[in-house]
């Protein structure tokens, strides 16, 4: 099992002290995705290899990584799983960027502007079932039916926000649907699995999860705030993306509840358009009626809620690290 440096920091009050804890095992675990992302078709090695390597943070195999550490694991079965949870993520950016007719991602050209639709939803399924085919090396039902629950929840997810689009009458409830199945889950997962791997007491284990879900809402509550107070150049895609696809997403909800009606129908109008000619105008009304901080104050309650979940943990490095991901999921700027 990697084990942590010596000379690492025994306070991790950081971001960047959560990653240091976690490199030596992330390394093992780049290295294993480089490993079966291969392929004889060359296509498939250049669409797969210009969004793993893209950049990115690995939050979802790092929660695992550190779930697994945290629960006292002590194998290696922990690589592949945080290998394949990345493959899983890999493939939703894929599926997402083609139905969301999304142009920019991390700051580069997606897969489907450079190779087209077709092309980005085929490598996609190959890192669906890349994926499975390590969960079945993994040799473990329990394994297998969490991932696979996991991944038909996520399909749900997509299906009820293309239902949810250019919805002016989405609302809170609808919108936390969405984001629990599309996003909340895999985090959910990937934390769960770390008990599970180390045979933890089913409390525990469900500590783990709630951990995980309670991160993932606070993650895209605070993700869907970005679109709206950042800039491309930090962000990484288009600022208003989210309201060009016509997504009501929880600032867009908040602004629409508190507005003047004239000012409420002008919002409603713009989902039902994607009225992007109007965005400083639609980001302004956000930002005057509040919805902005009324969000953050949303995403830091899911926050809170994480860190509690980590109570019933033993205290160490690990936990201390999860903990700090709980912060930083409402301190990035992207």
């Amino acid at each position: 099992m990697a084990t942590v440096s010596p000379e690492l920091p025994r306070t991790i009050s950081r971001f960047a002290d959560a990653q240091a804890l976690a490199a030596a095992d992330m390394a093992s675990v780049n290295a294993l995705i480089r490993a079966r992302l291969a392929s004889d078709v060359i296509l498939i090695n250049q669409i797969a290899e210009h969004i793993i390597g893209g950049g990115g943070k690995r939050l979802r195999p790092m929660l695992h990584l550190l779930a697994a550490h945290a629960a006292g694991y002590r194998g290696q079965n922990h690589i592949p799983l945080a290998a394949l949870i990345e493959f899983i993520h890999t493939s939703t950016l894929l599926h997402d960027d083609v139905v969301d007719e999304s142009d920019l991602r991390r700051g580069r050209k997606t897969a489907n502007a450079l190779w087209g639709n077709a092309a980005s939803v085929l490598v996609g399924d190959f890192l669906y079932s890349r994926s499975f085919q390590m969960m079945v090396e993994l040799d473990s039902m329990r394994v297998m039916r969490i991932l696979a629950d996991t991944t038909n929840r996520i399909a749900e997810g997509e299906v009820l926000q293309l239902l949810n689009i250019h919805n002016p009458d989405t609302n809170e409830a609808k919108y936390l649907d969405v984001i629990e199945r599309k996003t909340a889950v895999l985090f959910a997962a990937a934390t769960r699995l770390g008990g599970v791997l180390a045979g933890l007491p089913t409390e525990q284990e469900e500590a783990l999860a709630d951990y995980g879900l309670n991160l993932g809402f606070a993650f895209q509550i605070a993700d869907d705030v970005l679109d709206y107070v950042s800039d491309a150049g930090t962000l990484g895609k288009n600022i208003g993306d989210d309201l060009a696809e016509g997504k009501a997403t929880l600032p867009l909800i908040y602004a629409i509840e508190r507005a003047a009606p004239a000012q409420a129908a002008s919002l409603r109008r713009a989902i039902e358009t994607g009225g992007l000619d109007s965005l400083d105008n639609i980001i302004a009304a956000i930002r005057d009626s509040g919805a902005i901080e009324r969000a953050r104050a949303c995403a830091q309650k899911y926050a809170n809620a994480a860190k509690v979940a980590l109570s019933t943990l033993p205290h160490s490095d690990a936990r201390d690290a999860l903990n700090v991901l709980a912060d930083y999921a409402l301190q990035r700027d992207y």
